[in-house]
């Protein structure tokens, strides 16, 4: 080789590295450099919609027909949400999320499918499980999800969620078992940075207290509440201790919504101490193939966001045609986990019933297999069970005489043993 090629060829690598230098000067530590910025200035700018009207993509008729959708299970998105969607695909999965749709208005289901009003022990306070309280923080999500299975904290009416939250701080302080809450709502990023700080610094004078975790859904909705605000993200790296970290489970159903700016968004808060996982329900019409829902969970690891729990679909008043049958939902988180790599496979397949979090292990030719990998009664931690083979079931109630909830108490089932010791 020529001295002239060998000059040619450091020329030809120096500009490759200047090239892949000016890809990730974009992203660098998480934050967008000012040469990007200029390209999402108007992402940034992000406008919340309450009124079908407000969306330009849909017809005067489509409007008229999904009002009185809205007007029941209330509408909410925002500009930067519904730019995610493909209006030329009538069966686009971001537009399944967040838009209404008339089978919403069914009456199957409960508006308390987990009976959480049961577990309620202060205004705002829930205590399912014997180490963790739950508080309800906030009525406002970034967006509303046509799915949720606490949408009744969004009609008119309900008076879940208090803006004073003393009884709530108090029942945790006298109760030395609890030892992580999960804030959620709603969703716990749409409050303000200064009500945040005032609930963490209630929390951290709990010496019982280690880790506290925040339910969100806003990485997906808005990431530049995250971006945009270097202060709440300074307060959860300051309250995110050694010993008792700060968690964000994050909600990504799908991996249209893994955006850049939302990678961004997550490189922040990972940049500064905050711990995030994922978890997802199980939706017809949005992640419910195997190919989906690999994609989700290698994405999801490729950022260092481990998927924790793949729910299946509650039966929540209006949710009817998100629901999937176990046996479906099993073959499609099966064939799912064979395409990916182990540090993807951290999922749990599970569904929140009243009774508890039970996992969805197997099936054959004759029965179903569960075991409740948490339970409201304590004595049926770990239970493993089995129930005759039903492919239509949806959910373990099915199995019930109508109008009757299941419990191991009430259904005649066969027991395969406990997996403690």
């Amino acid at each position: 080789m020529t001295l002239k090629e060998v000059k040619d060829v450091m020329e030809s690598r120096k500009a490759a590295k200047n090239i892949e230098e000016k890809k990730h000067e974009q992203f660098r530590d998480g934050i967008y450099m000012p040469e990007w910025r200029k390209k999402v200035e108007e992402e940034r700018k992000v406008k919340y919609i309450t009124r079908l009207s407000q969306v330009p993509q849909l017809s005067a008729e489509e409007c008229e027909r999904l009002q009185k959708v809205a007007e029941f299970f209330s509408f909410r998105t925002n500009s930067y949400y519904l730019s995610l969607i493909n209006w030329d695909d009538p069966d686009d999965p971001i537009k399944n999320i967040i838009m209404p749709q008339v089978p919403e208005l069914g009456d199957d289901g409960l508006l308390d499918a987990s009976d959480e009003h049961a577990i309620t022990v202060a205004p705002g306070c829930e205590h399912k499980y014997t180490r963790t309280a739950l508080i309800l923080v906030s009525s406002v999500c970034g967006g509303l999800c046509r799915f949720c299975f606490r949408k009744r904290i969004f009609l008119k009416d309900n008076r879940e969620i208090t803006p004073r939250l003393d009884a709530a701080f108090e029942y945790i302080r006298s109760h030395p078992e609890i030892d992580n809450v999960l804030l959620t709502g709603g969703d716990a990023l749409m409050l303000s940075t200064n009500k945040l700080a005032r609930i963490f610094s209630e929390l951290r004078k709990i010496e019982h207290i280690k880790c506290i975790r925040l339910g969100s859904k806003l990485l997906a909705f808005n990431p530049f509440r995250v971006l945009d605000d270097p202060e709440l993200v300074q307060l959860l790296s300051d309250h995110s201790l050694p010993y008792g970290r700060i968690y964000i489970v994050t909600q990504f159903n799908h991996p249209n919504e893994l955006t850049d700016v939302s990678v961004a968004a997550v490189r922040y808060l990972q940049n500064h101490g905050v711990i995030l996982v994922n978890q997802t329900p199980l939706l017809h019409g949005i992640n419910d193939n195997a190919d989906t829902l690999a994609g989700l969970f290698n994405k999801l690891a490729q950022v260092g966001v481990p998927p924790y729990y793949v729910f299946q679909c509650r039966p929540t008043r209006g949710n009817t045609h998100f629901k999937i049958p176990f046996k479906n939902g099993l073959d499609i988180f099966e064939k799912a986990k064979a395409q990916i790599s182990g540090l993807s496979k951290l999922a749990r397949f599970a569904g929140s019933h009243a009774s508890g979090k039970i996992e969805i292990l197997a099936y054959d030719s004759e029965w179903f297999y569960f075991k409740y990998h948490q339970s409201r009664n304590p004595k049926y931690y770990g239970q493993m069970f089995k129930l005759p083979r039903n492919d239509e079931a949806t959910w373990w109630d099915d199995w019930m005489p109508d109008g009757e909830s299941f419990t191991l108490d009430s259904c005649p089932v066969v027991e395969l043993g406990s997996g403690t010791s």
